[in-house]
């Protein structure tokens, strides 16, 4: 297995090891602690994609040219599928262990639901129920 993150690699490796030094009496404080890495990481990437995604946004605008059509494609589907699985893992854990089984089935209800709204965003009765912007508006709600 080739690692995409050397730095979060070492990360786990750290993690692993202080685990077999500390014994498992210190599990969940490793664990939350290399989790909270793990969303610092993603976190990061995210503010990445989004300032780049907000600059082109403005490049368009600035050349005065229409925005660019939302292509609700396989790939963005793929990767916010993946995404939301990535980040099901550490909401599951936390949800569990503060509120046993009703917190896990409240975290995967909510998982559920983002995912659903993200698959309507995409559907074509939803398009049609959307209104053209308005001159003016810099909703970031609306295309």
């Amino acid at each position: 297995m080739e690692a995409r993150d050397p730095e979060l690699r070492k990360e786990l490796n750290a993690t692993l090891d202080a685990r077999r030094e500390l014994g498992e009496d210190y599990d969940s404080a490793l664990v939350d602690s290399f989790l909270e890495k793990v969303e610092q990481r993603l976190d990061g990437t995210v503010d990445r994609r989004m300032r780049r995604h907000l600059a082109e946004q403005q490049m368009v605008v600035a050349r005065g040219s229409r925005s660019p059509q939302t292509t609700d494609g396989w790939g963005e589907r793929y990767g916010f599928g993946m995404v939301s699985l990535i980040l099901a893992i550490p909401l599951s854990a936390i949800g569990a262990v503060n509120a046993d089984l009703s917190g896990l089935l409240v975290t995967w209800a909510g998982i559920l639901g983002v995912n659903i709204a993200h698959a309507a965003h995409g559907a074509p009765w939803a398009r049609r129920a959307r209104r053209p912007k308005e001159s003016g508006q810099d909703s970031p709600w609306e295309e």
